[in-house]
């Protein structure tokens, strides 16, 4: 019994440098690794004979005095600690059950280094500086967790939570913030935690929005972004204009008519803004229900724009949350094509008539000699009568005064798209003066009567006593866009006399193209009583 009690008094006897000599178990890891801003717990355990009287514990750094120097964790009561781990170095453990585990919160780079423990009893104190750990701080890679939802209908609101869950809750709580160009409203906050409600539209589909979290403690800032998916129903219907390989002559984004010069091709582009993609298709005239579509592209194709394609054209673009539509009405437009003049004589003097189709419509005139009439209007020696209905135009001209020969007289036609005209002339007669003027048509080369012949042709000239009434012989040929166009008039031969005697039928070989010049033989005047005929031969010339 005296022997225990000397072995117990001995180390107050000694003191503590006998303590020191002396090697106590510790288990703690050697190295230990933290990213900035975390927590992190090393676990301790440690084993001191001596009990006796107040015990505490304490962690310092290594190269610490643990006689002068702070430590960076205690139990000891209204001890100092080391201003740089106060509040964040906690000393878990209890003396009883030898736990001497270390709690870091809010770690810095400034935390890595080596530490030590040491025990302190009221007779006794040790240091384990033969079993420390190393803390390692690596920047902080974690970064906030936001479930990222497939897709946002349009105008519907949605929470959004960023959070962070690497984190521990004992530690100094971060700092949420939000950045979205959509419409948003902050909702309920956790420590580790923040809510955004987002209300999305259209225009914010593909667009950011970012949480960002930052450590007061080590001033830390960590974020992330996700993209929008907003899905929403067709919008900004728009109708490109092509035509061949030039760029968008035009580009219509509402109910339009467009004006297309007639022949010409066209490719019309349809586009529509929205998510999912549209299915786009074309209808003549206004979808109804079940209507045929005659495109389910987004190109329709006009390779030659005629009247029969004059009207409306629908683009309808549709998804599953919805449609639009848009439609294009074609007006199609053309230089005039003139009918006409034709004219004849009548007991006041010569009257002459024109007609003419465009579209836009055209407008007419006559030009007589060198004066231009046109619109509606008259005097002693002339009388314009004009009207128009649709694409078409008349007029009519009665000329009762002023013929003269070599007078000239044309109808025009014209819109902003090409003019067309036709002239006559106005001929003396060779023979007959009772037979008054004679029309004739002139041609733009100068000759004085050029016809196309698509047969061997025989004239016969019927010369008689009485004068007979002038008829008209068309021929006729059309310019498109802008020209003329020449009328001949046939002189005072009836077109019905009998062919000559020894005529036979004209031969398919002998049908060729010719160019005739008439020459027409003196008349002999004769009586009424006795109308013989007299046939005059044209010689053709190949």
């Amino acid at each position: 019994m005296c022997l225990l009690q000397l072995l117990l008094l001995l180390p107050v006897l000694w003191g503590a440098p006998l303590a020191r000599v002396l090697s106590y178990p510790l288990e703690l890891p050697e190295a230990v690794t933290v990213q900035e801003s975390l927590c992190v717990l090393v676990p301790c355990r440690f084993s001191y004979p001596w009990s006796l009287g107040t015990s505490y514990m304490f962690w310092f750094q290594k190269g610490a005095d643990t006689a002068h120097d702070p430590p960076v964790a205690t139990n000891k009561p209204e001890q100092k600690l080391h201003e740089r781990t106060r509040g964040r170095f906690f000393l878990l453990g209890d003396f009883r059950t030898k736990n001497c585990s270390l709690s870091i919160r809010d770690v810095s780079m400034g935390d890595s280094g080596t530490y030590f423990f040491h025990v302190e009893t009221s007779f006794s104190e040790h240091s384990y500086l033969d079993k420390m750990f190393s803390l390692k701080v690596t920047a902080l890679i974690h970064k906030p967790h936001i479930p990222i939802p497939e897709t946002l209908e349009s105008g519907c609101p949605r929470n959004l939570t960023c959070s962070v869950p690497w984190v521990c809750e004992q530690g100094t709580p971060p700092i949420f913030s939000w950045t979205s160009a959509a419409l948003t409203s902050l909702g309920p906050k956790t420590l580790l935690s923040s809510v955004l409600t987002l209300t999305p539209w259209p225009q914010d589909h593909s667009t950011t929005v970012t949480c960002q979290v930052m450590f007061p403690t080590t001033g830390v800032i960590v974020e992330r972004t996700i993209q929008l998916n907003v899905t929403y129903a067709p919008q900004n219907v728009a109708i490109s204009i092509f035509q061949g390989n030039r760029p968008a002559l035009e580009t219509l984004q509402n109910a339009s008519s467009l004006p297309i010069l007639e022949g010409q091709a066209l490719q019309l582009l349809c586009v529509a803004d929205s998510n999912p993609p549209a299915q786009l298709t074309w209808f003549r005239g206004s979808p109804a229900l079940n209507a045929t579509a005659i495109s389910s592209t987004a190109i329709l194709e006009l390779p030659g724009v005629g009247t029969a394609e004059e009207g409306e054209f629908t683009c309808r673009a549709q998804n599953p949350l919805g449609s639009q539509y848009l439609s294009l009405s074609l007006s199609v437009v053309y230089p005039p094509q003139l009918l006409g003049p034709s004219c004849s004589w009548e007991d006041q003097g010569l009257h002459c008539s024109c007609s003419s189709r465009a579209q836009p419509a055209p407008s007419l005139r006559w030009r007589l000699g060198e004066g231009l009439l046109e619109g509606t209007l008259s005097n002693a020696s002339y009388m314009v009568t004009s009207s128009s209905a649709g694409p078409w135009a008349n007029s009519s001209l009665s000329l009762s005064e002023g013929l003269s020969s070599g007078l000239s007289l044309s109808c025009e036609a014209l819109n902003v798209h090409g003019a067309q005209s036709a002239r006559v002339l106005l001929l003396p007669g060779q023979s007959q003066p009772r037979a008054g003027w004679v029309l004739g048509a002139v041609g733009g080369a100068g000759f004085m009567v050029l016809l196309s012949l698509s047969l061997c042709l025989v004239f016969r000239v019927k010369t008689r006593r009485e004068t007979q009434p002038v008829q008209s012989m068309d021929d006729r040929s059309q310019v498109v866009g802008s020209g003329s166009r020449e009328h001949q008039f046939g002189t005072d031969t009836p077109a019905d006399s009998p062919a000559p005697a020894g005529a036979g039928p004209i031969s398919q070989d002998e049908c060729q193209l010719h160019y005739a010049f008439l020459r027409f033989h003196k008349l002999k005047p004769q009586g009424r009583e006795g109308m013989d005929t007299e046939y005059s031969e044209i010689r053709t010339h190949k």
